[in-house]
């Protein structure tokens, strides 16, 4: 009986990374393709890779779309620490709750109310204020930092309820400040937090399309909206190069991730092993006094 269900178990995690991972390595063949038919195989090339290259128009989007995604992460970053601690750390306040809402209902909005509603506001803006002056890529940012923002702010909180205040409250009995206990103490504890938050905001800024639409201006074109234009024309195959450039980015990226994991579990493990002989050695120590 057990048997049998292994091999559906089996049999089901390999149906679903077939789901998940045929198409993917379909679109990395056939951006080696001939022809300029993305469904029919007319031979190896790479000149769909060099004509990539050569398109002023996604390297401009892409470059773009870099710096939005950056920028934006990196404010939300700081923006949604701030939140996350005074969730996590302040108790009971007037305006808790209202902050609460404020800080994750971009979660469940839909894009289309939120970039509808931005786009609101900056055009309101420019009317009372003269700021900012049109859409473009700063329009684009503040719109990218609103919605990430809570997500940094759910992760950075996650992570401090989970801290033991001992470990502040001793610093701050010893003498360190709020702010040096801040840098010290809490920061580096939840600095994979942090790096956890900046990469999750910058991949959603980095991929999407809704929002940036709708504030984005004539000359301020991210790199997911000059993908579906083209797909709406018709797939080209110099966009299942792009899409083989973005794929060997992450796998890059994770395997990175997991050999730093990897290698950061093994030090802890090791330092722990090191403690308990020392303890171990302490004890032993202690019976032959």
């Amino acid at each position: 009986m057990m048997n049998e269900r292994s091999w559906f178990r089996i049999g089901v995690l390999v149906l679903g990374f077939l789901f998940l991972y045929v198409p993917i390595v379909s679109l990395v063949v056939y951006s080696f393709n001939e022809s300029r038919l993305v469904t029919v195989w007319g031979g190896f090339s790479t000149k769909w890779y060099a004509a990539l290259m050569q398109n002023e128009q996604i390297l401009g989007a892409a470059w773009l779309s870099l710096k939005v995604a950056a920028l934006s992460a990196t404010i939300a970053v700081a923006l949604g620490t701030l939140a996350g601690m005074v969730l996590a750390r302040f108790g009971p306040f007037r305006g808790r709750t209202l902050l609460s809402g404020l800080t994750t209902a971009p979660l469940v909005m839909p894009e289309v109310i939120t970039g509808l509603s931005l786009l609101l506001l900056f055009v309101t803006m420019e009317q009372l204020i003269g700021w900012p002056a049109g859409r473009g890529m700063t329009t684009i940012v503040l719109a990218h930092i609103t919605f990430t923002m809570a997500f940094v702010t759910v992760v950075v909180q996650s992570r401090l309820a989970q801290i033991d205040e001992s470990l502040e409250e001793a610093a701050q009995d010893l003498g360190a400040r709020p702010a040096k206990v801040f840098f010290l103490v809490t920061l580096p504890i939840i600095a994979p937090a942090l790096l956890s938050g900046w990469l999750l905001a910058f991949t959603l800024s980095l991929d999407d399309l809704v929002i940036s639409s709708f504030v984005a201006g004539p000359g301020s074109t991210t790199l997911p909206m000059v993908v579906f234009s083209k797909v709406r024309l018709g797939v080209s195959p110099d966009i299942n190069a792009l899409a083989t450039i973005l794929i060997a980015i992450v796998a890059v990226g994770v395997v990175i991730a997991g050999v730093a994991m990897s290698r950061q579990q093994k030090a802890r493990d090791r330092d722990a092993q090191m403690a308990l002989a020392a303890n171990q050695q302490m004890i032993e120590s202690m019976k032959r006094t």
